[in-house]
């Protein structure tokens, strides 16, 4: 499991979409400017048994979260400004000690990744 001040961004992402082959240079080019922040590509086919059933319908898909669990899951617009921004506000609202509520999918969802691509 993560350590509590871990942070996570993960992209779900599929090995056929443009959009994603498109848009993981950029997000690996982030990652490079957040390094005490773990960024992690997921391909939804590759990794099925984490996905589980889990149905992404779009893509790109972000699941972002800290030590504490998941903070952000959502499809997000392929613009790596937007992600940056983000990031920082999510950041913000752990600071001030807000908790997103996520539903138990997108909990389960969270324990898979951690735990087996951690």
């Amino acid at each position: 499991m993560p350590r509590e001040s871990q942070w996570w961004v993960v992209c779900l992402c599929a090995g056929w979409c443009g959009v994603c082959r498109e848009y993981q240079p950029l997000f690996d080019a982030l990652a490079a400017q957040h390094p005490g922040t773990r960024f992690l590509w997921v391909d939804v086919e590759d990794e099925a048994d984490v996905v589980g059933d889990l149905d992404i319908e779009t893509f790109p898909t972000l699941l972002i979260a800290d030590g504490s669990g998941p903070r952000f899951f959502s499809p997000l617009a392929p613009h790596i400004a937007v992600l940056d921004r983000l990031i920082e506000s999510l950041r913000e609202q752990a600071r001030a000690g807000q908790h997103a509520v996520l539903d138990a999918e997108v909990q389960a969802l969270w324990r898979a990744i951690s735990g087996k691509l951690a």
